[in-house]
């Protein structure tokens, strides 16, 4: 019986295969969005076992292992690492059909050589097989990465961070590059005061000005946007349920502000105001600088308020909403656009119900100046899945233009995660193949594989532009 991941995995018919194996399989990876440990990667950390490095952390895991009835104490409690393991081997079997089945059996043959599935009956001995490899330098952070080819990678960053583990990276002269991402979202989190008054006072003192007024927290940003842009960061993010956006002249900014320094809690429309202009400024600031934006929308965080209390956020009980995006988005993009001061963009969204607004709302912001300027993203979290890979690709293509697509992002705080590059690009190809064989595209082999060489590798690099 062959392995169950083999070499054509995911790839049905002779011509996706050609595609993959000859085109896409031996690039390397950009991964422009992650939530990986700089730290980790500065040290050069050496993994104690393989539940630190593959369960730590992975909601994904988590989520489904407490559907199956697994106590908590398996989980993120007080259970060895061992037992850890091994209740996790007891799940695998019954997570087919999602994405953490072939996830689970991608990642165990790539960085272990391990193609037995994983079960109840073998977990002692993939734990002691991987485990033995992780207590040597070939499976350090480092050699992990670099066993993927990952050539770049950009982690996810607070303004207020000193960079400094980018900056050992650096010194090191460490292979992948590890650049970092502006992700502003504490900067205008004024729907709660107290915590905002705290995040202030780190600002301040990473700045060493003081933040008594609207136009003082743009200073203090801008400074921070050229600071991370000094240390070759060249894109933000956002994680936000909507795009605010708002024409009202109800409020003044610095009204505001001043409101929640001395503590009062805003009214749900002030903080959406507030939010919007924020924003509105930072972005500017990223064209400014040849920056990418990237909106991550539409989720619904800490649902599950009692094990929010035991457990804390990003733990699994964040889900997809059903907000309205549209108009905002238009809005916002469109001010911007106005005045010239539009950044390049990615929008990602979680509710697959958004799929063709947010692929056709994007197309009215292309303009000719930038190839893809505006974009759809990538299948995102929830959405990071074949299926949902399949339609995020099937709605780019339909709607707008596939071959401007930067491709495949981990969004991942795990360092066995890089699979998930093969992963899309065995989907890429095996849906390229299928048109092929329909006779809905023609079988020019060259033709085609430049465009999937495109996506996976060569337009993340001349659109982003690192080394600008």
């Amino acid at each position: 019986m062959s392995a169950f991941i083999h070499d054509d995995f995911l790839l049905q018919s002779d011509f996706a295969k050609r595609l993959y194996h000859n085109f896409a399989k031996e690039l390397s990876i950009i991964d422009y969005h992650n939530h990986l440990s700089p730290e980790d990667i500065a040290s050069n950390r050496q993994f104690e076992n393989c539940t630190q490095v593959w369960l730590a952390g992975d909601h994904y895991k988590w989520r489904a292992m407490r559907a199956l009835g697994i106590n908590e104490k398996y989980i993120t409690g007080n259970a060895t690492d061992e037992e850890k393991f091994h209740k996790w081997a007891t799940a695998v079997p019954y997570t087919l059909r999602n994405p953490l089945y072939h996830w689970t059996h991608l990642e165990l043959q790539r960085y272990f050589g391990i193609s037995d599935l994983l079960t109840e009956k073998n977990a002692t001995a993939v734990y002691e097989m991987s485990n033995d490899l992780l207590n040597k330098p070939s499976h350090s952070t480092v050699s992990l990465l670099q066993q993927q080819n990952v050539e770049l990678l950009c982690t996810t960053d607070d303004p207020i961070d000193s960079l400094e583990y980018h900056n050992s990276i650096k010194s090191q002269a460490l292979s992948p590059k590890v650049l970092p991402t502006f992700r502003p979202d504490k900067s205008f989190g004024v729907g709660d005061a107290v915590s905002y008054n705290a995040y202030l006072n780190q600002l301040e003192e990473v700045t060493g000005n003081s933040i008594n007024d609207y136009d003082a927290l743009l200073v203090a940003l801008e400074n921070r946007v050229d600071y991370f842009h000094q240390n070759g960061c060249r894109l933000a993010d956002y994680g936000l349920e909507q795009i605010y956006h708002s024409t009202t002249t109800d409020f003044n900014l610095d009204t505001l502000f001043q409101e929640v320094r001395n503590g009062k809690q805003l009214s749900v429309a002030q903080v959406q105001y507030f939010v919007g202009k924020v924003m509105l400024e930072l972005s500017k600031m990223y064209h400014k600088r040849g920056w990418t934006q990237q909106f991550h929308v539409g989720a619904i965080r800490n649902n599950n308020k009692r094990l929010l209390s035991q457990l804390g956020p990003d733990t699994g009980f964040d889900s997809i909403g059903d907000f309205s995006h549209a108009v905002a988005i238009s809005g916002y993009l469109n001010e911007l656009d106005s005045t010239d001061q539009l950044a390049k963009t990615i929008i990602y969204n979680l509710n697959p119900a958004d799929n063709e607004m947010i692929a056709t709302m994007v197309g009215n912001f292309n303009d000719g100046t930038i190839r893809g300027k505006v974009q759809y993203g990538a299948a995102w979290w929830f959405l990071d899945q074949k299926d949902g890979m399949e339609k995020q690709l099937n709605t780019l293509s339909s709607l707008g233009v596939l071959s401007t697509f930067v491709g495949m992002l981990t969004d991942s705080r795990s360092f066995l995660s890089f699979p998930r590059h093969e992963y899309f690009r065995r989907i890429l190809c095996n849906l390229l193949g299928n048109d092929v064989v329909n006779g809905e595209l023609p079988a020019d082999e060259q033709w085609l594989g430049k465009i999937v060489s495109d996506i996976c590798y060569h337009n993340a690099v001349n659109y982003f532009e690192f080394d600008k």
